[in-house]
Order: C-alpha cells, then sequence, then structure tokens
C-alpha cells in the first residue's frame, strides 16, 4: 500500500493549480499592479478559484474573491474606465473596482472603458497579455487619372 502512495504522489501534484499573473498600471517598478489569482482547492477538482488582488501601495492592499472557473478556460478582460477604474470581464460575469480607495463597486456602471489587456492560461501558465492597439488606416484619396494629351 506504502508503495503505491509513493508512486501516485507525482500524480496527485501535478494536477494543482495555484498561480497568479500581474498587470503592473506604473511599469513592474511601479507600486500600483491588478494581479489576479487563481487556485484549485482540491486536486480532483477541475474548478479554480479565482480572486483579484489590488494594490497601489501605500494607501492600498485588497483581495476580492471574482468567481469559480474551469482551470484551463480562466480568462479575463481588463479594461481601463479612467481615474484608477478597472472593470475586469470574464464572459457574462463583470466586477468593477477602484483603486484610488481599494473598493469594489456593486454594480458595473458603463461599458467598462478601453481594453487594456487579458490574463488567461498559456500552455498552463497563467499570463498577462497586454492588448494591442493597431491604428487605423487612412483611407488614401483616388484622385481620378488624367486624360492623355492629344
Amino acid at each position: 500500500m506504502r508503495k503505491t502512495l509513493i508512486l501516485l504522489m507525482p500524480l496527485l501534484l501535478t494536477a494543482c493549480v495555484d498561480d497568479s499573473a500581474s498587470y503592473f498600471v506604473d511599469g513592474k517598478a511601479g507600486s500600483h499592479a491588478l494581479t489576479v489569482h487563481r487556485a484549485q482547492k482540491y486536486f480532483w477538482s477541475n474548478v479554480t478559484t479565482v480572486e483579484l488582488i489590488m494594490q497601489r501601495l501605500p494607501d492600498c492592499m485588497r483581495r476580492f474573491e471574482l468567481t469559480d472557473l474551469p482551470a484551463d478556460e480562466v480568462e479575463i478582460e481588463v479594461l481601463s474606465g479612467g481615474d484608477n477604474v478597472w472593470t475586469l470581464r470574464s464572459g457574462s460575469e463583470m466586477w468593477q473596482v477602484e483603486s484610488q480607495t481599494c473598493t469594489m463597486y456593486p454594480d458595473v456602471k458603463g461599458d467598462g472603458g478601453e481594453l487594456i489587456g487579458v490574463f488567461r492560461d498559456d500552455g498552463g501558465k497563467f499570463v498577462f497579455e497586454e492588448a494591442v492597439l493597431e491604428p487605423v488606416p487612412v483611407p488614401v484619396p483616388v484622385t481620378p487619372a488624367a486624360a492623355p494629351v492629344q
């Protein structure tokens, strides 16, 4: 029995998910960040608990439990509404927080704002990917061809 347990131990440990990714508002050296943490409570469960850790030091540091999601389907968009108001969206669920006073609003107001990036699973590693803003192409005016001179 003991040998069987020792052989199964690596299998039990590989199923666990407990990681996080951060969006640094002021750049990597700054003290203003939004971190999403996902943790699997039981190795046999496919569900992870997703939390937001918000910090704007020295005034704000707080943790909010957001939702439970399948481990490999955690994808949370971050939108900026300006004035330190952030909206997080996963499917039809939305949360709005404000890092000036470290609060979570009971209801989401507005459309959320500009997309900043996405927290997601990338081959088993949890990452934050910044949104790529593509410039809108400027149409080139078409001038009619000149009539040939005779």
